[in-house]
C-alpha cells in the first residue's frame, strides 16, 4: 500500500513539474512587447563613413541605434534579442553591436547573429537580465541605399516594437552638401562646430507598432566622408587635439551577413575606438536641446556609448593596452574624435588624454 502511494506521489510530482519547470524558461525567446523602452536614440548618417572594401562611388548610410529598456517580463531573462534591421537591404553591413554593463564604464562588444529570413540581428547579454532591471546597447550598420542621380536620396523608416519614453531621430547632412531637404520637416536644426548640418525630431509616450517614415536628399559633389573632411580640417593648436587626422576606420572593424545565424564580429571586449557612432557626440552639441540617451545627466567615461556616440567610431581593430607610442597616438586619434561626435564630453577627454600622456 505504502508503495503503491509513494508511486502516486511520485506520477503527481513529476506532473507539476511539466508545468513548473517550462515556466522558468517560458521567456528565452524574446517578446519586444516585454521590454519597453525607457530611451531610444535613432542616428542616420549619409556618407558619414565608409566601412572597409565599400564600393567605390557608392554613398554609404550609416544607422545607429542607441536604446535603455528594461525587462518588464515578470522574470529573469536569459535568452537573445533581437533587434529588427533591413537585412535584405542593398549593401547591408552589421557594424557592430555593444552593451554597457555598467554606467560610466566602457561599452563591451558582443558577438552577434543575422537572420536574413526575420530580418533581425540578434545577441545574448554578457549576464542575465533581471526582472525590472535596465539594460543598454548600441547597434549599428550600413546599408548603400542613398540613390544617385540630379541629387542623391534615401527613405529611412523605423516601426517601434515597443513602448518608448523618448525616441530622439537625428539626421546627419554629409558634410558640405547642398539643396538639404527633409520630409516631414524637421522642428529642430542645428550646424556642428565644422559646419555639419544637424536635423532632429523628439516624440514622447511612443506606443507599440507606431512608423515613422523620412525621406531625405542632397546635393554634394564627390564621395568624400564627413570624417574623412572633418579630419582635413586644421585642429586646434594646442597638446589636447593633437592627432584629429587619420582615417575613419581605425577602430574594431566588425561585420554580418547571411541567413539564419551568420556569425557576426564582437567580443567581450572594450571599445576605445570611435565607431558609427559620430552622431551622438553631435547630439550633445545641442547642448540640452537634444539629450543623447546613455549620456543624460551623466558623462560617459572613454567609450561610453559603444559605437555609438563619439566623433566617429569606426575602428579596424583597437588595442587597449599601451604598449607604445604609435598605440598611444592611435588611441589619442580615436578620443579626439569621440569629443567631436559627442560621444564624451570635454571633462572626460582630458582626463582620458591624461592617462595617455
Amino acid at each position: 500500500m505504502l508503495k503503491k502511494k509513494l508511486l502516486a506521489l511520485f506520477v503527481i510530482t513529476l506532473f507539476l513539474m511539466g508545468f513548473i519547470v517550462p515556466n522558468a524558461y517560458a521567456e528565452t525567446t524574446f517578446q519586444p512587447e516585454k521590454f519597453p523602452y525607457t530611451d531610444m536614440q535613432i542616428q542616420v548618417m549619409p556618407e558619414f563613413d565608409y566601412p572597409e572594401n565599400w564600393p567605390k562611388d557608392t554613398p554609404s548610410l550609416l544607422i545607429g541605434q542607441y536604446g535603455t529598456f528594461t525587462n518588464k517580463s515578470g522574470q529573469d531573462f536569459n535568452g537573445k534579442i533581437e533587434i529588427a534591421v533591413p537585412a535584405n537591404e542593398k549593401g547591408f553591413q552589421a557594424y557592430l553591436v555593444a552593451e554597457f554593463p555598467e554606467d560610466n564604464k566602457p561599452e563591451v562588444q558582443r558577438p552577434f547573429d543575422i537572420d536574413k529570413d526575420k530580418e533581425v540581428i540578434t545577441w545574448k547579454p554578457s549576464k542575465p537580465i533581471k526582472n525590472n532591471e535596465s539594460y543598454r546597447f548600441v547597434v549599428e550598420y550600413y546599408t548603400s541605399s542613398v540613390e544617385v542621380k540630379d541629387n542623391r536620396s534615401f527613405t529611412y523608416e523605423f516601426t517601434n516594437p515597443t513602448e518608448i519614453g523618448t525616441l530622439d531621430v537625428i539626421f546627419y547632412a554629409p558634410m558640405d552638401a547642398k539643396e538639404i531637404t527633409l520630409e516631414p520637416k524637421a522642428p529642430n536644426n542645428t550646424k556642428s562646430e565644422y559646419g555639419e548640418e544637424l536635423f532632429y525630431y523628439q516624440y514622447k509616450d511612443v506606443k507599440v507598432g507606431e512608423n515613422y517614415t523620412y525621406s531625405f536628399s542632397y546635393q554634394k559633389d564627390g564621395f568624400k566622408s564627413t570624417l574623412d573632411a572633418i579630419n582635413d580640417k586644421q585642429p586646434p593648436n594646442d597638446e589636447n587635439h593633437e592627432g584629429v587626422n587619420g582615417t575613419a576606420t581605425d577602430q574594431i572593424t566588425g561585420g554580418a551577413s547571411g541567413s539564419g545565424g551568420t556569425s557576426g564580429s564582437g567580443g567581450d571586449r572594450p571599445l576605445i575606438g570611435i565607431g558609427g557612432a559620430i552622431v551622438i557626440g553631435i547630439a550633445i552639441i545641442l547642448a540640452g536641446v537634444f539629450v543623447y540617451l546613455g549620456l543624460k545627466g551623466k558623462s560617459q567615461s572613454a567609450p561610453k556609448t559603444a559605437t555609438s556616440k563619439t566623433v566617429n567610431h569606426h575602428p579596424k581593430k583597437q588595442q587597449i593596452k599601451k604598449e607604445n607610442k604609435s598605440i598611444s597616438v592611435d588611441e589619442k586619434k580615436e578620443l579626439r574624435k569621440k569629443l567631436l561626435t559627442g560621444k564624451i564630453d570635454q571633462e572626460t577627454y582630458d582626463e582620458e588624454m591624461k592617462k595617455l600622456i
